[in-house]
């Protein structure tokens, strides 16, 4: 199975099913709808729950609709979402920067 890291503050939120979508850039995991994923607490390590990819959408970051928010935590500002990017992904993160939507399902 893949493993997808979340941010502890995001936990929680995984488990009450109000957060079922991740945004991921740079996909170096190859993810595609329908893979089985260890969901993990980034800060501790922890398996916190199973899940399956229902679906993926690619866009950029800079091209965001309001149905790829759905099920996603929302930001206070463009800029402050892009300096959230940069701390998982570096200075690289940008409105062009290609990002893959994925809605996923707990099992």
């Amino acid at each position: 199975m893949k493993t997808l890291k979340f941010a502890e503050k995001l936990v929680s939120l995984v488990l009450s099913g109000e957060k079922d979508s991740t945004w991921r850039l740079f996909d170096d995991k190859d993810l595609t709808e329908g893979d089985k994923l260890v969901l993990v607490n980034k800060k501790t390590g922890e398996e916190f729950a199973n899940a399956r990819i229902i679906s993926i959408v690619e866009t950029k970051l800079g091209e965001l609709e309001d149905l790829d928010w759905e099920g996603h935590e929302r930001y206070e500002s463009e800029e402050k979402m892009y300096e959230e990017y940069r701390k998982y992904y570096g200075d690289k993160v940008g409105p062009n920067s290609v990002l893959k939507v994925i809605k996923f399902e707990l099992i």
